[in-house]
């Protein structure tokens, strides 16, 4: 991706590593960003913003509550990729590789009862195949309502390309991963959702019981998988092969699918 130039303001010199906001010039706050852009685009999780002395990575998108009588802001979570000094600088904004982000659900994981290994792992197995720009993970409750909110923000305000979840895919009562996500995906890939299916029935019985979904929603592909580290390795193992392809078509790749086949 690359967007016209814009112009951005370092406010303060910054060391590789340091974090902070972007946001756009003019913004009436309390608030103090490390940067500040003229006309700011509107920018997606793992996007960089660069020049020849500057370089940022976006990490999140948030909202700056306004000051009285004012609307709020749209701010950007930002890292120093490079060491920076004060000033203005004409900047692009450019995107290469894939966001990714996985969620785990877990009630002792989010207590601080339990160390969560699932999540992790997936990071380390999608990045082995798939070029990631950004990797973020999350833990929470098995609460339908809170994994529904998550999953909508990542695809639609972050941006982010690849969302995996873990846990909750079974019939207990507190299993509602599926649910939550039938609530929001757009396209529901039910080839997905069998090759999981398969994978698992290789190694148990127990992989019936699994109600994995995996769905689109906006630019954002979504994949639900077991609990356990080893189920996640399993289901992984089959589709790790596709998730780039399935993301370049998803975001508007216009090429003939049948161009890939080799038989």
């Amino acid at each position: 991706m690359s967007d016209s130039t814009f112009l951005v303001t370092v406010t303060d010199s910054l060391a590789q590593g340091d974090r902070g906001f972007l946001c756009s010039a003019g913004v009436q706050s309390s608030f103090s960003p490390i940067a500040t852009a003229d006309v700011l685009p509107r920018l997606r999780v793992g996007t960089r913003i660069v020049s020849e002395r500057v370089s940022f990575i976006v990490q999140g998108v948030s909202w700056l509550p306004g000051v009285v009588g004012q609307p709020s802001s749209r701010v950007y979570l930002v890292e120093a990729v490079q060491d920076m000094v004060r000033g203005a600088h004409l900047c692009t904004a450019e995107r290469e590789g894939y966001a990714l982000a996985w969620i785990t659900l877990s009630d002792k994981g989010s207590q601080g009862k339990r160390v969560d290994e699932s999540g992790p792992l997936v990071g380390t197995l999608v990045r082995e195949k798939l070029p990631l720009n950004t990797v973020q993970g999350f833990i929470i409750p098995d609460e339908i309502s809170q994994l529904k909110g998550l999953l909508v923000d990542l695809a639609l305000n972050q941006g982010v390309d690849l969302i995996l979840t873990t846990g909750g895919t079974g019939v207990g009562p507190r299993d509602i991963t599926p649910e939550a996500t039938e609530a929001v995906i757009e396209k529901r890939l039910p080839g997905y959702e069998r090759a999981m299916t398969a994978a698992s029935l290789l190694k148990t019985p127990h992989g019936a019981i699994s109600r994995a979904v995996a769905g689109t929603l906006g630019l954002s592909l979504i994949v639900n998988m077991p609990g356990s580290p080893r189920a996640v390795a399993e289901c992984l193992e089959p589709l790790l092969p596709t998730l780039k392809h399935t993301l370049k078509k998803l975001q508007g790749d216009p090429s003939d699918c049948a161009l890939l086949r080799k038989d």
